[in-house]
């Protein structure tokens, strides 16, 4: 799963900035990309929107616990 912290501009949603989220994928796995560089995420909030992909950080995968 690709995972992400969009960290957007000024003219961004306030309730937006520093949200994690998710990359919506296709059958074959790979991201939902426009030709303008922008990319389709769903929120943590359950929201899905087109943002731009370069205000996106990948953000590390959360390692699991042993024992």
């Amino acid at each position: 799963m690709k995972r992400y912290r969009y960290i957007g501009d000024r003219m961004t949603d306030p309730t937006l900035k520093g949200q994690r989220c998710t990359a919506v994928l296709q059958l074959n796995g790979k991201c939902i990309r426009g030709r303008n560089g922008s990319m389709l995420v769903e929120f943590e909030s359950g929201r899905i929107a087109n943002v731009i992909g370069r205000l996106l950080r990948k953000v590390a995968p959360e390692l699991q616990k042993t024992g």
